[in-house]
C-alpha cells in the first residue's frame, strides 16, 4: 500500500496532519509513522504512541557509522547504491528497539539531533531513502512519512522510496513557493503531488487558492485552524479533532484514486 510524504515549511502542520491521517488509517488495519525529521521531538505524543527506544540511525552503529559507509560509496569503494538493510523489513517483524507503537500505529524515527556540532544530517538522509526502499507493507497497511521543513529531503533522495506526496501550505508565501518546488520535484521524480492547504479560513481560502493557482497547483484539500488541534499540541495530547475526519478521509481517498489503489 501507499508510502506517502507529508512536506512543507515548518510550522505548516506536517506532524498534526501525519497524526490525523494515522488516527483514521488506524480504524481500517494498521500503519507505519515514519518520523524523519531530526528535530522533531513530539510525535509520538502527537500520535498517542510510545515512541521506539532507538533510532534507525542508532541500530545501524550511528551517525559516524553511517557516514563511513557515505564516504567509502563516494570514493568508489562501497557499492554502487547505498544498502544499509541486508533483507525487506515488515512492519510487525522490525529489529528490536527500533520500532515503537500500539499494535496499531507503529513508528520509527530515523535520527535525532544527539550532541551539539555533530555534523550535517547529510547521513540521516541516506538512511530514510534506505529505509523506505526496504520496507514493505502488507495489503492495507499504509506508511505515512513525516518529513523536517524545506524540501532538503527531496535532494537526498528520500523521495525515491515513496508512491506519493502531499505537500502543505498554510497562510504564508513561503508555503506556496515550498509546494510549488515540492511538487516540480515529485513530478521530475514521477511521483504524484497533491496540495493541502492547512490553518486556514475563509478569508484566507481564496488567496491561497489565487496564488496556488498562478502557479498552476490547487489544492485537494483544505483543514481549517482547529482549536482542538491547537489544545492538543500544547498539552501533548494525542491529536483529536472530529471534525477535521471527512477532510482526512478526503485525503486518503484522494491519493488511493491517484495510485489507483
Amino acid at each position: 500500500m501507499p508510502k506517502v510524504i507529508v512536506c512543507g515549511r515548518g510550522g505548516s502542520g506536517k506532524s498534526t496532519l501525519v497524526a490525523l491521517l494515522a488516527r483514521e488509517l488506524g480504524t481500517r488495519g494498521k500503519v507505519l509513522v515514519v518520523d524523519a525529521d531530526e528535530s522533531n521531538l513530539g510525535l509520538g505524543s502527537m500520535l498517542g504512541v510510545e515512541p521506539p527506544v532507538d533510532t534507525i540511525m542508532g541500530f545501524l552503529g550511528g551517525k559516524r557509522a553511517v557516514g563511513e559507509k557515505l564516504m567509502a560509496r563516494l570514493r568508489g569503494e562501497g557499492d554502487e547504491e547505498l544498502r544499509l538493510f541486508d533483507e525487506e523489513l515488515v512492519p510487525g517483524s522490525m529489529p528490536a528497539g527500533i520500532a515503537g507503537g500500539n499494535g496499531v500505529v507503529s513508528m520509527v524515527r530515523v535520527g535525532k539531533i544527539e550532541h551539539s556540532m555533530e555534523g550535517c544530517a547529510c547521513p540521516m538522509g541516506a538512511v530514510a531513502r534506505s529505509f523506505l526502499k526496504s520496507v514493505s507493507t502488507p495489503d492495507g497497511e499504509w506508511v505515512l512519512v513525516d518529513t523536517e521543513a524545506g524540501i532538503e529531503h527531496f535532494g537526498r533522495g528520500v523521495l525515491e522510496g515513496a508512491d506519493y506526496v502531499l505537500a502543505l501550505v498554510d497562510p504564508s508565501q513561503e508555503a506556496v513557493i515550498l509546494a510549488e518546488k515540492a511538487c516540480r520535484l515529485a513530478e521530475e521524480a514521477g511521483k504524484p503531488c497533491g496540495v493541502v492547504l492547512s490553518k486556514v479560513d475563509a478569508r484566507v481560502k481564496p488567496v491561497l487558492e489565487g496564488k496556488l493557482a498562478h502557479k498552476g497547483l490547487s489544492a485537494i484539500a483544505e483543514i481549517p485552524y482547529s482549536e482542538a488541534v491547537a489544545r492538543a499540541n500544547l498539552e501533548g495530547d494525542p491529536v483529536v479533532d472530529e471534525d477535521l475526519r471527512e477532510t482526512v478521509r478526503s485525503i486518503l481517498v484522494t491519493v488511493e484514486g491517484a495510485l489507483g489503489a
